[in-house]
């Protein structure tokens, strides 16, 4: 495995090495092989794309010279848009489905730190099919500590986590707090039913894949999950950094203005953000 890093987090992982503090186990990988931008390689046979929607652009063209003819990319970040922009840029048939569900942060240092016992990756071919080469990644993925899962429906899943991570991102970072004294709160609870109902009446008119009672699903889940649960918009938020609004709440509601959907409480989500933003950059 290479880590395609910046400058700054090159020198770190040289320095440092590769340190992960988890609830699972703590790491450290001495000397994690790395590579800039402007490095030479042979393409690679999967590159996963990690980063924030806000630098896909910017990753795009650090990954364009490592993309080979049977290159597989299978892109990780939040939300859906960024398909289309990776597909114009590499083809449909290099770009594959995939999400994760996982809760870490770095600290100044550059260690990762995981206080979350979630660590899941789900991918798939986005037609559904079982083809030589999914089944090739699985078998590498095969064996290891996280949990990861081939999906025959990867396009629903990823519809079905935009849906959890709009919700969880929304209104964490709406009201500042993690997702148990939220839901623990009855006007906390409505927000978050609201921002779900709202969510769910975007995507089913702009022909999102959902699945029946996707709505409740999710529901259940916010319920489920951590009482200190944060989202990691939240955390950027506290550390002071840009955040995915955009790319997360901006879409739907650029979606819900040509539908003529009314939709308050995201509005009201996306608002937060966007005063955050300009304070931000001020």
């Amino acid at each position: 495995m290479t880590f395609l890093v910046r400058e700054k987090r090159q020198k770190q992982l040289k320095e440092n090495g590769l340190v992960v503090s988890s609830i699972h186990g703590d790491l450290h990988f001495s000397a994690p092989q790395t590579i800039g931008p402007e490095s030479q390689a042979e393409p690679y046979d999967v590159i996963l794309v990690s980063t924030k929607s806000y630098h896909l652009d910017g990753a795009i063209e650090s990954i364009r010279p490592f993309v080979g003819d049977r290159t597989m990319i299978l892109p990780l970040l939040n939300g859906i848009a960024h398909l289309d922009a990776l597909t114009e840029a590499f083809g449909p048939e290099k770009v594959i489905g995939g999400l994760c569900f996982i809760e870490t942060t770095l600290d100044e240092n550059g260690k990762v730190i995981q206080t979350s016992p979630i660590q899941d990756l789900v991918f798939g071919e986005r037609n559904g099919e079982r083809s030589e080469r999914i089944l090739q990644l699985q078998s590498t993925f095969d064996g290891t500590k996280a949990n990861f899962r081939l999906s025959e429906n990867i396009e629903q899943e990823m519809w079905q986590k935009y849906l959890f991570i709009t919700s969880l991102s929304g209104i964490t970072s709406l009201f500042r707090a993690p997702i148990g004294p939220i839901r623990e709160q009855t006007k906390g609870a409505e927000t978050i039913k609201s921002l779900l109902h709202e969510t769910v009446v975007i995507m089913t008119a702009i022909g999102a894949l959902l699945s029946e009672g996707a709505m409740d699903a999710t529901w259940n889940r916010l319920n489920e999950i951590g009482h200190g649960m944060k989202s990691s918009l939240q955390r950027d938020m506290e550390k002071s950094l840009p955040t995915e609004g955009d790319h997360l709440f901006g879409f739907l509601l650029k979606k819900a203005a040509e539908l003529q959907i009314d939709a308050p409480t995201l509005s009201a989500v996306y608002a937060n953000v966007d005063i955050y933003e300009s304070m931000l950059s001020s």
